[in-house]
This record gives structure tokens, C-alpha cells and sequence, in this order.
């Protein structure tokens, strides 16, 4: 294993530990239904050599992405609460510049040639997956329209309804104006607004974000 590839293992696992609740899961997992949301216009069109799990540094390079690292995990459920292994989850977003690595783009801000920007993960026996990426720069989306810093996600699983959701930063405040999250119902705003968490022997901040995809 290579020192990318067991920094990374030894992050995610240690990460995975702390972000552990005092409340079961199975109790969160009850009110969860992760709620659908647009998206959007940068899904990814260009293809990457590197859509590993890990997007701040790409897989040969020397230097890491701008920004601030944060660690993005969860466990994926069913609307029984019973994990859902072999999903395919997928994020994409912006560089910390607010910029989104898609020709239809219009923002001006520099890309960023060390994100990776686009990155998958397939869910374990639990169901959990993790991502470490940046915390995504805010950009301009209309007049008077400036989006929040948000993850966009879509999972997706044999047997299961495809869902697209945007994740978002507790704490942001943008959020409390954002045309898209604000279409949300207050109780599933806070399913998709996530606190990152300062965890003893992880050395950036964690955020749980756990999703519920429905069988068709």
C-alpha cells in the first residue's frame, strides 16, 4: 500500500469510529429519507483518469487541492433502515474558488489543476462510505444569487430509485437564502445540512451524512 493510500485507510477508519453517535442508528435511520434535490448543470461530462474516494490530491501528483480538507462519510440505508451494500455513490462540486471543472461553467475564478472534483465510492458490508475532499468555495448563480457551499451527490444501487441530493455546511450563512435549499421543508433542510466535527486523532473535520435511497 502506498503512503497516499494508508494515510487516506487510516483517516477514513479513524473517522469512522469517532463520528460514531450516542443515539442508534437505527432511531436516526427512522426519520431520515433523504430528500431529492435538482442536479444541477455541472454533473460531469469531461472523463478523469482518477475518481477514487479521495479528492484532494490526484493519483500521481505531488501537490494537494486548495482549500480546507473535510472528511464526508455516512451510511446508506433503505427505507427499512437496512443497510445498502455495493451502492455506487458519487460527488461532485466546486474547487475553493467556487469554480465547478465543466466547460459550461461561466464563473470566471481559477481552476484548481490538483482537485479532483469528481469522485466515487462503492458502500461497505454497513453501508458506510467516506470521502476526504475541500470544502467547496460559495459562486455566483443569478442576480442577487450566490450559492452556499454545497457536495453534490447521487447514489445509486440495482434494485433502487436513483437519488440526487446537494449536501450542505452547517453554519454557512448563505444557506438561509439559497433558492434550492429553501424549497426544502425546514425538517428536511436539516437532513441535508451537515456539521463537520473536530474528532480526536483525525486531523480534519468530519461530517456524517447518512442517506436513505427507497427500492423500487
Amino acid at each position: 500500500m502506498d503512503r497516499r493510500s494508508l494515510i487516506r485507510n487510516t483517516i477514513f477508519s479513524s473517522a469512522l469510529i469517532a463520528g460514531t453517535s450516542s443515539i442508534s442508528f437505527a432511531q436516526q435511520c427512522l426519520k431520515l429519507k433523504t430528500p431529492q434535490q435538482p442536479e444541477g448543470p455541472f454533473y460531469p461530462v469531461i472523463d478523469q483518469i482518477d475518481k477514487d474516494a479521495d479528492l484532494i490530491q490526484i493519483d500521481g501528483a505531488k501537490k494537494i487541492a486548495l482549500g480546507e480538507i473535510v472528511i464526508v462519510q455516512g451510511i446508506l440505508t433503505d427505507q427499512n433502515c437496512k443497510p445498502v451494500t455495493g451502492a455506487l455513490v458519487e460527488i461532485w462540486q466546486a474547487c475553493a474558488s467556487g469554480r465547478y471543472n465543466h466547460p459550461s461553467d461561466p464563473n470566471t475564478a481559477p481552476i484548481d489543476p490538483d482537485f479532483q472534483y469528481w469522485g466515487k465510492a462503492i458502500t461497505d458490508s454497513k453501508g458506510q462510505y467516506r470521502f476526504r475532499t475541500i470544502k467547496p468555495g460559495s459562486y455566483p448563480a443569478g442576480d442577487g444569487w450566490i450559492r452556499p457551499a454545497h457536495i453534490h451527490f447521487k447514489v445509486s444501487a440495482l434494485g433502487y430509485i436513483e437519488l440526487i441530493t446537494q449536501m450542505y455546511f452547517l453554519g454557512d450563512q448563505l444557506n438561509d437564502k439559497d433558492l434550492i435549499l429553501q424549497r426544502l421543508k425546514k425538517s428536511d433542510q436539516k437532513k441535508v445540512i451537515v456539521d463537520f466535527l473536530v474528532v480526536e486523532n483525525v486531523p480534519h473535520p468530519v461530517g456524517t451524512f447518512d442517506i436513505q435511497i427507497e427500492k423500487i
